[in-house]
Order: C-alpha cells, then sequence, then structure tokens
C-alpha cells in the first residue's frame, strides 16, 4: 500500500473521529454534520472521476448521471416505506383490517398523487425490499454505463466526442425524468428521504449513522481506486490515456480495459449517490443535468488529475467554498457603485479558479503535496 494512501486513511479517520467527538459534545449543528457527510459523498464521485479521467483519459460528462441514479434506487425504497407506514397507521383505526391492495392504492395515491396518478408503476415493483433496492444501486447505473461504454468504445469514440455522447446520455435521462409518466414523480422528483423507515432515533442521531457510512464508503472507495491504479492495470490504463493506439498495436484489449473502468466508477458514483440524497433529503431530475457533471470534472481538475487525494481536495475545498458563498454567509462587498453578492458571483469565482489553475498549476492543488 502506498504512503499517500495510508496518510489519506489516517487522515480520513481522525477527521470522522474529530467531528463525531464535537457533534456529541453540542459543538456542531446537525445540518454541518449533514454538509459534511454530504461533501464526503462528492469526494468519492471525485475519486471515481479521477480514476476515469485522471487514469484512463476517458473525459465523462455524464458520471453526475450514475450519482443521481443511485439516489433515486435508494430513495424509491425511503419514500416507499416512510408512506407504507403512514398509510397503515391512517387505516389502522377502520373497522375492518384494511387490505393488501387497500394499502398499496392508497401508498399510490400518496406518492404518485402529485401526477395525478395512484398507480404504482412498474418501475417501483421492488420499492417494498430494502436489499433489492440496494442491489438496483449497483445494477441499474452500472447496465447502463455498461451498455453505452460498450456501443461507445467498440466504435472507437475518443476524446471530445466521446464527452460529447456522455453529455447527450445525461441530459437524455434527465429530460426524460422531467416527464410526469416517468413513474419517478417527474420535476417533483423524490422528497421527505432524510427519515429513515422504521428508526425513530433523532435527526442528530441518523445523520452522524449517515455521516460515519459515508466516511466508511470513501475510504473504501479510495482503497480499491488505489489498488486499481496500483498495479499493472494501473500502468496499462495510463497508457492507453497517453497512446492508446500505441497499447492497442501492442495486443492489449483496449476497450476491454476502458469498459471495466467506466463501468467500475459509475457504479462507484451511484454508492455516493445512494448516500447523499438521505442526507440531502430531495432529489430530482435537474440533479443529472450535464452542468453537475461538469462541476464534478472541474473539482477534479482543481484537486489535481491523476492524482486520488487530489480528487478529494479539489471536491471538499470547492464544495464547502460553494456552501459557504452560496449560503449567504459570505459578507457582500459595497463597491459604492455596485455590490458584489457571492450568491451571484460564485460560478464566476470557480470558473475564474479553473482557469487559473489550469494556466499557474497544471498538476492541480493536490500537486503542492507531491
Amino acid at each position: 500500500m502506498r504512503r499517500s494512501t495510508l496518510i489519506f486513511l489516517a487522515l480520513l479517520a481522525a477527521f470522522t473521529v474529530i467531528v463525531t467527538l464535537m457533534a456529541g459534545g453540542g459543538m456542531m449543528s446537525t445540518s454541518f454534520v449533514k454538509t459534511l457527510g454530504m461533501t464526503l459523498c462528492l469526494c468519492l464521485a471525485a475519486v471515481a472521476m479521477d480514476l476515469v479521467w485522471g487514469y484512463a483519459g476517458i473525459l465523462s460528462l455524464g458520471h453526475m448521471a450514475f450519482f443521481a441514479l443511485g439516489g433515486y434506487m435508494i430513495g424509491m425504497w425511503l419514500m416507499y416505506a416512510r408512506t407504507e407506514g403512514i398509510v397503515v397507521q391512517a387505516l389502522s383505526g377502520s373497522p375492518l383490517p384494511p387490505t393488501a391492495e387497500e394499502i398499496r392504492q392508497g401508498i399510490g395515491g400518496q406518492i404518485f398523487g402529485v401526477v395525478g396518478t395512484s398507480d404504482i408503476p412498474l418501475i417501483w415493483s421492488f420499492a417494498h425490499s430494502l436489499p433489492l433496492q440496494l442491489l438496483l444501486v449497483v445494477l441499474v447505473p452500472g447496465l447502463l454505463a455498461a451498455v453505452f461504454g460498450w456501443l461507445a468504445f467498440r466504435s472507437r469514440v475518443t476524446g471530445v466526442y466521446l464527452s460529447i455522447l456522455t453529455q447527450a446520455m445525461t441530459l437524455a435521462l434527465a429530460l426524460y425524468l422531467f416527464q410526469n409518466d416517468s413513474g419517478l414523480r417527474g420535476n417533483n422528483g423524490l422528497s421527505g428521504l432524510q427519515n429513515l423507515p422504521g428508526v425513530s432515533a433523532s435527526q442528530d442521531a441518523t445523520s452522524l449513522w449517515l455521516f460515519w457510512a459515508s466516511a466508511l464508503a470513501l475510504a473504501l472507495g479510495y482503497l480499491l481506486a488505489a489498488w486499481v491504479v496500483g498495479g499493472k492495470f494501473g500502468s496499462v490504463i495510463r497508457a492507453i490515456r497517453d497512446d492508446e493506439q500505441r497499447v492497442r498495436f501492442l495486443g492489449y484489449p483496449v476497450e476491454g480495459f476502458k469498459l471495466f473502468v467506466f463501468t467500475l466508477t459509475a457504479v462507484i458514483a451511484a454508492i455516493a449517490g445512494a448516500l447523499y440524497y438521505p442526507q440531502a433529503g430531495i432529489i430530482n431530475p435537474a440533479e443529472m443535468m450535464p452542468i453537475a457533471s461538469v462541476y464534478l470534472a472541474v473539482w477534479v481538475a482543481i484537486g489535481g488529475r491523476g492524482r486520488l487525494y487530489g480528487a478529494v481536495i479539489g471536491a471538499a475545498v470547492v464544495s464547502l467554498l460553494s456552501s459557504w458563498f452560496t449560503g449567504g454567509r459570505a459578507p457582500s462587498i459595497p463597491l459604492g457603485f455596485y455590490t458584489i453578492d457571492w450568491v451571484d458571483w460564485w460560478q464566476v469565482l470557480l470558473g475564474l479558479a479553473f482557469v487559473l489553475v489550469t494556466l499557474l498549476a497544471p498538476k492541480g492543488i493536490g500537486g503542492l503535496f507531491r
């Protein structure tokens, strides 16, 4: 195991312990614990992005679609189970015990009444089962990435054309989910995801549990990515990044290597999304618009492409600064003739930071620790 991996795991463990002690002692608010937990999930997504772009050279502008799909898969169970409890409790006062069909109709009306129907779509067939929905967190994004990657890589689409294709896939998926008949409540999305069904603990406790789960997922994801890039496999994908034709002429199945990395990173991003949205509390199709994947690429570039810890640094720094600037906590700057409001100017600042890092520090923030 590399020294940088051990240092990262030690720092992550120390960070987790500090946050736990501060939250338990009342020195940190529940909302900030959730913010930190969501930041760890974004760091995991950035690790996936760095693996597919920084090491394999595939600039995917669609990985946040897999991130959002993971959130949708777990969100379906969270919303179904919570609504089922509400419906059962409401029908418990009936003279006759409610039938399974009555409960199902009540659940359908509660969830899908907002889009004008009470029928539960076919894609919700497994929403009653947590194990099956957890399996779908991996299978749905993984299958989508495998099919898309197989079609793209076998056609030898590379470079900017591949980036455009991934962006088109993301946009098409988002536009489809905006429709009410998509089965996922259209623009309304899934809400109330912060309430864990069957858990009577307070939000303080559940937010800390989800924070621990996010930290564990980041640690395991980082270890997996470090293992992938540390051996011969990592040498091959870096060679594909640098000179794909030469690697193909040497006899390596280039398409197979690229498909494996693309699918693996899609699954990692989906797991990150499955942990992110129970802390965010809501998900809608806007979360998978192409701009979100562009932001993910910017985080990795600022942190340092081709360095796993750089991706984590970039995602953590930019996402926390984004929360600070867009949350109204950054003081406005009056200039007399104009007042700089950071809520409006944050994206300009982020774009400027990306340009400056690209020109002046191409190795990113992570390059400073090399």
